[in-house]
């Protein structure tokens, strides 16, 4: 079996890099990120990768990767959505500004990217033998905790990510006769290098609620259903916060009250 084609943004750091080390074993890689040293160094370190330099704010990037991803590899099986960025701000002095840069940088850059590889993602699909046993073709978007609950200060934040599970849920549901699966990882606390979560971690009280970046990649290995797991349509982060999105959805007053009095959180996820 011919090793399978992966593609992971924002992988020069945090949870893109530590998926990127989840699949090289097994993988080709394709690494894109804006900090082209960072990518050089892993993809040395992983013993060889496709390295492309891309700000996937740049609308002009996006063929670019795909011209690149098809000329040196000629297929695609796993397409991971990473990259995305957080800028904290209450709405009223923020304003539409902050929102439509959440929504450049978390909702239509993985959608643009993942129109310019939908063509070679099918074609790669296709191509699969019947009743081989291969490891689905698949695109997992990474969103956030809170594409399910909205909190202070991250409202664009929140509008751009429950836009992409919004749109994940419809592209899974068109995809599917492609023989193309989706799955969505959602995110909480996940300890970065922009967000160390020192204060979380140093009490017993909070640590659980705090991962780990390769806690995060095992879920979008899990949400991929590569590695003899089953596909999943969503992973949670750690997977306790899947209990505040079903209360969002039971009781949305109470939640709302919980989330104005402090009670939820929201952490930052550096862009690559």
């Amino acid at each position: 079996m011919c090793a399978r084609v992966a593609l992971v943004t924002g992988a020069s750091a945090g949870i893109g890099e530590a998926t990127a080390r989840a699949l090289a074993p097994s993988s080709r890689l394709v690494l894109v990120a804006r900090r082209e040293d960072r990518l050089r160094s892993l993809a040395a370190e992983l013993g060889g990768a496709t390295v492309i330099a891309a700000d996937l704010a740049d609308p002009d990037c996006h063929a670019r990767i795909a011209e690149t991803v098809r000329r040196e590899h000629g297929a695609l099986h796993l397409l991971v959505n990473n990259a995305g960025a957080r800028w904290p701000g209450a709405f009223a002095e923020t304003g539409w500004e902050n929102v439509a840069r959440h929504l450049l940088i978390d909702l239509e850059a993985p959608v643009r990217l993942t129109e310019a590889l939908l063509p070679l993602l099918r074609e790669t699909a296709a191509a699969l033998p019947a009743g081989a046993g291969e490891d689905p073709v698949s695109i997992v978007n990474v969103a956030s905790t809170a594409a399910r609950i909205g909190r202070p200060g991250a409202g664009g934040y929140s509008a751009a990510k429950f836009a992409l599970a919004g749109w994940s849920d419809s592209l899974a549901a068109e995809e599917v006769a492609h023989g193309i699966h989706v799955g969505l990882v959602l995110p909480g606390f996940v300890q970065t290098e922009g967000f160390p979560a020192e204060e979380l971690l140093a009490s017993w009280r909070t640590r659980w609620i705090v991962a780990r970046p390769e806690l995060a990649a095992e879920a979008i290995l899990r949400a991929a259903g590569w590695g003899d797991r089953r596909p999943r349509a969503e992973v949670y982060v750690p997977r306790p916060y899947a209990a505040m999105a079903a209360l969002r959805t039971l009781t949305p007053a109470l939640v709302r009250r919980a989330v104005a009095t402090g009670a939820f959180t929201t952490a930052a996820r550096p862009r690559d």
